[in-house]
C-alpha cells in the first residue's frame, strides 16, 4: 500500500523554526520526484518546494518558491525513506496545511515548476500555524 506521512507541524512564534517530515511506506521515495505543498484557507494549493528523484543522480535538483527562498531547505534521507522541509525564520503568512507529495521523475516540471496536478500521491497534510 503506498502512503505518505506528514509529521513535525504545530505552533510556532515567529522567527522560529520547524522541521516536517515525510516518510514514505510501499514504495521506494528516492525513485520519486517529492514535492512540499501548502494551502492556507481560502487560497489555492501553492507548490513550496521541490526535489527530484536519487535514481542515477549524484546531485539531486532543488526548486524553492520565491516566498521562501533563503528560509526553507528540503534534503532527502534514502535510509528513512524519507524527505524533509527545514523551515526557518517562519512568518505568519507561513501558515497553511502543508502537504507532501510524489511524482514520476520524468513528468515535465515536476521540480521545476511544481504544480498539484503533476503529483500522484499525496499525504494527508499537516497544520503549521506560526503565530504570537
Amino acid at each position: 500500500q503506498v502512503q505518505l506521512v506528514e509529521s513535525g507541524g504545530g505552533l510556532v512564534q515567529p522567527g522560529g523554526s520547524l522541521r516536517l517530515s515525510c516518510a514514505a511506506s510501499g514504495f521506494v521515495l528516492d525513485f520519486y520526484a517529492v514535492g512540499w505543498f501548502r494551502q492556507a484557507p481560502g487560497k489555492e494549493r501553492e507548490g513550496v518546494s521541490a526535489i527530484s528523484s536519487g535514481d542515477e543522480r549524484t546531485t539531486y535538483e532543488t526548486y524553492y518558491a520565491d516566498s521562501v527562498k533563503g528560509r526553507f531547505a528540503i534534503f532527502s534521507d534514502k535510509a528513512k525513506n524519507s524527505v524533509y522541509l527545514q523551515m526557518n525564520g517562519l512568518k505568519p503568512e507561513d501558515t497553511a496545511v502543508y502537504y507532501c507529495a510524489a511524482a514520476p521523475p520524468r513528468r515535465p516540471g515536476v521540480v521545476e515548476n511544481p504544480t498539484a496536478l503533476a503529483y500522484d500521491y499525496w499525504g494527508q497534510g499537516i497544520q503549521v500555524t506560526v503565530s504570537s
